[in-house]
């Protein structure tokens, strides 16, 4: 088969790999197209390894339709229609991926656009509700709004009736994450996001904030948590090390959170198979009532893959990436 190989940053080439098969468990994809997420930008440049026995290829999510099935495997079979998430080899004709990890495709989503969603999903869904619990009336702070996360993440936050405020750098980014419902909008490169959103909590604060940035943001977010709220840290764009004022943290009886969805076991009751059916059971509904709906920002031929980690690079897109496969 052909898969995108890494080089190096900048060098990823369509290449003959050996083929991908399903072991005991797993289900084999024909793909149809792959999301592109930054940590196949982290990985191609060496920053960021696969877990151990995952695919040295990258991508971490694809749709497609099954091919075939390893032994054990009851719930999928061959000709069906599917998204998965996965812990690498997505950049390919085929890959294979463990059963739990399978999705369907959700009612009225294109197939390549569902490529996009295992990944935001997941994340989103087992971050914000799985770790902390949002709810109705609560207020979140969403960093990166336009993003790939962000986008759904906003969408998710509106259908469970939480109130949300987000981050951006440009007016286009900010008018489509009031479009997608955000009630805040912060321009972070002229606005301070902590006095914004506690102008807006008549001076309360955030109950839950949804961060990529990382160390840079690290004080200032527990500046803007309200008392008892919760700082979801999963991405360090901003840096991997920071200082935090226990003071702080103590007198607001905060919670400061680090989570990474793609190292985590396949089962267990916080494994990424968990994580799968509690989207599939929650937020495909969603999308088919219209509730909330893929953003994608660009579709490109899987060969153009260095112009697609480029373009995430640069910020210049809003929503995922999805690399098709003809």
């Amino acid at each position: 088969m052909h898969a995108i190989v890494a080089e190096s940053a900048d060098q990823l080439s369509w290449q003959h790999v050996p083929d991908a098969k399903p072991g005991r468990g797993e289900v084999l994809i024909k793909v149809s197209a792959a999301g592109v997420n930054r940590a196949d930008v982290l990985q191609a440049a060496g920053r960021y390894p696969p877990p151990p026995g995952a695919s040295e290829l990258l991508g971490m999510e694809v749709s497609g339709v099954v091919v075939e099935v390893g032994d054990e495997v009851t719930a999928w079979s061959a000709g069906q229609e599917v998204c998965a998430l996965l812990a690498g080899g997505g950049y390919a004709e085929y890959v294979a991926v463990p059963a739990g990890q399978v999705l369907p495709i959700p009612a009225g989503i294109d197939l390549h656009d569902a490529a996009g969603l295992p990944e935001v999903a997941c994340t989103v869904w087992s971050n914000l509700v799985l770790t902390a619990g949002l709810s109705d009336g609560q207020l979140i702070l969403i960093h990166g709004g336009a993003s790939g996360v962000g986008s759904h993440a906003i969408q998710i936050a509106r259908a469970l009736g939480a109130r949300v405020a987000v981050t951006a750098g440009s007016p286009a980014k900010l008018k489509l994450c009031r479009e997608l419902g955000a009630e805040i909008t912060i321009a972070y490169h002229d606005e301070d996001f902590v006095a914004r959103v506690k102008e807006a909590s008549d001076g309360a604060g955030a109950d839950v904030i949804l961060d990529i940035m990382g160390a840079a943001y690290l004080d200032r977010n527990i500046d803007a948590l309200a008392a008892d709220g919760q700082l979801v840290i999963i991405g360090m764009q901003g840096g991997v090390k920071g200082e935090l004022n226990i003071g702080k943290l103590i007198v607001k009886r905060a919670r400061v959170i680090g989570t990474a969805l793609r190292g985590r076991p396949v089962a267990g009751p916080s494994g990424k198979s968990a994580v799968v059916d509690a989207v599939a059971k929650s937020v495909w509904p969603m999308f088919a009532d219209g509730r909330v709906r893929p953003v994608i920002g660009a579709r490109m031929p899987i060969q153009q893959a260095a112009e697609a980690h480029r373009m995430l690079t640069s910020g210049g897109v809003t929503g995922k990436i999805v690399l098709t496969l003809d």
